[in-house]
């Protein structure tokens, strides 16, 4: 596949990696990289990554076949608004967002006639941040997650599937409901029991850190990611994590209570179903088959 033009706006980890993929693998002409920051476009320009950088929306978007949103959740419908009025006829519009059911709902009605939206969340990233981080393989492998709607033009569809599978990603569709079900138990789940084990250090001995071991390394390393964009995601998908935090919160009880009553039973008991429950989830994530209730979609690009 090839476009005359893609556009990424937002030149972060993932705009600068998505930019680099596409150009590497010459699906366009001409990549472009719109950046908030003159700056951050030069160095994206620079790296490689892009064919042309630019702090103008209106211009970076401006003939463009494919417009890739990579600006944190809660800055896109502005973003998209803003560049609408600039929009070739007919281009395509897809996203990083990791919240899909207020995307969905939003972004498609910000758009002129002809255009057309269709939600994506590859599910690759680090908790490392900015442009110098990109990579051109970052996709490769990864998960991405298609949100499309009833009414979201099935051409569209397909070639925004070849796009993200050009990319090296698997496919899979759910509706964005569903999708922001799953992504609350399997990414913001662990980011918020991250967070809050690293918040609850303050309370740790100052000499405990120097006894940091890789388990520690392991356990916090998301909870250096960036706090602005993850305040977002969080806050923004409450409504369908309430109920893994939930869950969360009554197992560590239940651990807590057989901790403090000495109960080595009940502890080898609750260790073992954990144990049990992360064997079965590294399983399914293998096999692209269940995930929590819902039942996975492997999506093939149709030629």
């Amino acid at each position: 596949m090839s476009f005359e033009r893609i556009a990424v706006v937002g030149m972060g980890l993932l705009g600068g990696s998505v930019a680099g993929a596409a150009r590497a693998r010459g699906l366009a002409k001409r990549v472009v990289g719109v950046s908030r920051g003159r700056d951050t476009a030069a160095a994206a320009k620079a790296a490689g990554l892009v064919d042309e950088g630019t702090a103008d929306l209106a211009a970076g978007v401006a003939g463009a076949g494919l417009v890739v949103l990579c600006t944190p959740v809660f800055a896109m419908a502005e973003t998209l608004k803003r560049a609408a009025p600039h929009l070739a006829p007919g281009a395509l519009v897809t996203d990083v967002g990791s919240v899909k059911g207020t995307l969905v709902e939003t972004l498609p009605g910000l758009l002129p006639p002809g255009a057309h939206y269709v939600g994506a969340h590859p599910m690759a990233g680090s908790h490392l941040t900015g442009l110098r981080h990109a990579s051109k393989d970052l996709f490769e492998g990864a998960a991405c997650v298609l949100t499309p709607t009833p009414t979201t033009p099935p051409a569209a569809v397909a070639s925004v599937k070849r796009f993200w599978a050009a990319l090296g990603a698997r496919l899979y569709e759910r509706d964005p409901a569903q999708h922001d079900a799953e992504v609350a138990w399997v990414s913001h789940l662990p980011h918020a029991v991250a967070f809050a084990y690293a918040e609850s250090l303050a309370a740790a001995p100052a000499g405990a850190f120097s006894l940091r071991g890789a388990g520690f390394r392991d356990f916090t390393r998301i909870a250096a990611s960036d706090p602005e964009l993850w305040a977002d995601i969080l806050a923004t998908n409450a409504k369908a994590l309430s109920g893994p935090l939930a869950h969360a919160a009554g197992a560590l009880a239940r651990l807590s209570r057989a901790i403090e009553a000495g109960d080595v039973e009940a502890l080898h008991r609750f260790l073992v179903a954990a144990s049990e429950a992360l064997a079965a989830a590294n399983g399914d994530a293998r096999s692209g088959g269940r995930a929590g209730n819902f039942v996975a979609r492997e999506a093939t690009p149709k030629e």
